[in-house]
């Protein structure tokens, strides 16, 4: 038994007015809509709070507080979207990849989703950062598929997929997984991981990201970028904490967190 998304509050946060159908005009205008409306951001990680998975509590801060959240968080809550629709979905967990010296031991620390729509897979990703998928990809390898932004291509080999994207006109591979299902534990597992491993760097860095109809936006630390499709990249020092917070709340549309340690661990980010 799932649990019950408020499928009409979702639609209003990630301002998707068309009639949600199980279909893949459906799947793709959800999914460009919700990596333009909800951040990715791990605020909550890097100031030591507990990430819950629990859907409801998910969608209550993703979809009613205003918040933003990281792989698990966005995945999880499109997973429960889609399976409202009565679309199969499986979590997978995958091996990052991105900025990796090639061969580099990689742990199973990024929830993606496949999504059986008419009868054919799907990978599904809203979470990735600044990569984030903009569109649904269809689980076929070797094929170069378009999306809002950056071309992408899945290749198989060995039961293992790897997903790569055209970036500044080179692939560079993403992650790789296996289209096996995890279990719940499985999960908890390796969001407990990801959000309070000294290793991992949603303990120690700020990380946002937002992806729009021709623009990439990323925050690092104390750096604002804005990445135009098919053009240079503006980069923004932010030096204090309240550029931070007006970056925050302007580009990333985020309804910060009423903690009194914010600012003070803001202050702590490394430059």
């Amino acid at each position: 038994m799932h649990p019950v998304i408020d499928l009409g509050a979702y639609a209003r946060r990630i301002g998707f007015l068309d009639p949600m159908r199980a279909d893949l005009a459906t799947v793709q205008g959800i999914v460009r809509a919700h990596v333009a409306a909800i951040a990715f951001e791990n605020l909550d990680a890097l100031m030591g709070k507990p990430i819950d998975l629990d859907p409801l509590g998910i969608e209550d801060k993703l979809v009613h507080r205003g918040r933003g959240g990281y792989c698990f968080e966005h995945n999880r809550l499109l997973a429960e979207v889609l399976r409202s629709l009565d679309l199969p979905v499986d979590c997978l967990l995958a091996r990052v990849l991105w900025n990796r010296p090639e061969g580099a031991p990689a742990a199973q620390s990024h929830m993606v989703l496949r999504v059986v729509i008419d009868d054919e897979p799907w990978l599904v990703d809203a979470g990735f950062g600044g990569l984030s998928l903009s569109s649904a990809l269809r689980l076929t390898s070797g094929l170069e598929q378009l999306t809002p932004h950056e071309p992408c291509r899945l290749l198989e080999r060995d039961d293992e997929w790897l997903l790569q994207a055209q970036v500044s006109g080179q692939w560079r591979s993403l992650y790789r997984f296996r289209q096996q299902p995890c279990e719940e534990i499985d999960l908890a597992v390796a969001n407990h991981y990801v959000s309070t491993h000294h290793d991992s760097p949603f303990t120690h860095q700020l990380i946002v990201a937002r992806t729009i109809a021709d623009q990439r936006l990323t925050l690092r630390n104390h750096e604002f970028t804005i990445h135009h499709r098919g053009g240079p990249s503006e980069r923004y020092p932010l030096p204090t904490t309240t550029d931070i917070r007006r970056v925050l709340e302007r580009h990333f549309m985020l309804v910060l967190p009423a903690h009194a340690g914010l600012d003070r661990r803001l202050a702590m980010l490394p430059r």
